[in-house]
């Protein structure tokens, strides 16, 4: 039987780390070995990340970059691809949601949506794939949801982000994986606790209301869902893992 590899010697960059699933994914994956690259918006979080993982023994290094921003996100993956080395692995996790219904016409959450989830996610590829391309192997992570596969109400937008995360992930597979020897995975977590509702009070404590009594996900079990995906062996790619909170009734 083959077994699963280990990360040991391997670079991952993970976006979106300054807190929830990113930072927990951070810390996963450098337990497992792996020298980790963060980049967030919000420098002050990730360098306290870095001091944690490198406390533990692990190897970290961080670079503020805004996903929307390719200018920006070049400049962070040459300053962790220079402190670190290549990027074995890609975990786009750098995401916004904006509950609102569709009628109030918010075309500026609307926009911002797109432009985080979607442009955010292909600025990486953009910048990280042609070394993987180039090298023949690599493993892009895309963290999608749930909502990726059902819209709900308030959210159509936001769903319709995820359901591209979706159809990329796929398409990337088709062409990268037997020709390039590069592993595409697509997370779909169901509800997990984290910030990403934190600027919108009013939603955020009806979402709670609503799962009062209810077991949610925690962020550490998005990161191992990604730890497992990125460890399978060499010749085996999980294309996607659907991840929901047992309580969850939908």
């Amino acid at each position: 039987m083959t077994q699963p590899t280990d990360l040991n010697g391997r670079v991952v960059l993970v976006t979106g780390a300054s807190a929830g699933i990113g930072a927990a994914t951070a810390r996963t994956l450098a337990r497992a070995g792996a020298a980790v690259g963060v980049t967030a918006r919000r420098t002050e979080r990730l360098e306290t990340l870095c001091s944690e993982i490198e406390a533990g023994g692990g190897t970290a290094f961080a670079a503020s970059a805004d996903a929307a921003s390719l200018d920006s996100v070049r400049e962070a993956v040459a300053e962790i691809e220079g402190r670190l080395g290549p990027i074995d692995a890609l975990v786009n996790n750098a995401g916004v949601m904006t509950i609102t219904p569709f009628a109030e016409n918010d075309v500026e959450a609307w926009t911002r949506m797109v432009d985080v989830n979607i442009k955010g996610v292909l600025h990486f590829l953009s910048v990280v794939s042609p070394g993987m391309i180039e090298r023949e192997r690599g493993h892009i992570v895309n963290v999608g949801s749930v909502a990726g596969r059902r819209p709900f109400p308030g959210a159509a937008v936001y769903s319709a982000t995820k359901f591209a995360t979706r159809a990329l992930s796929w398409g990337l597979h088709l062409e990268l994986g037997h020709t390039h020897g590069i592993r595409v995975t697509d997370i779909q977590p169901g509800y997990v606790e984290t910030e990403l509702l934190s600027d919108q009070p009013v939603t955020k404590d009806a979402w709670d209301a609503s799962w009062e009594g209810r077991r949610t996900l925690q962020p550490e079990d998005v990161a191992r869902t990604i730890e497992f995906a990125l460890t399978s062996p060499d010749h085996v790619t999980v294309s996607e893992l659907l991840v929901r909170p047992t309580d969850q009734p939908t």
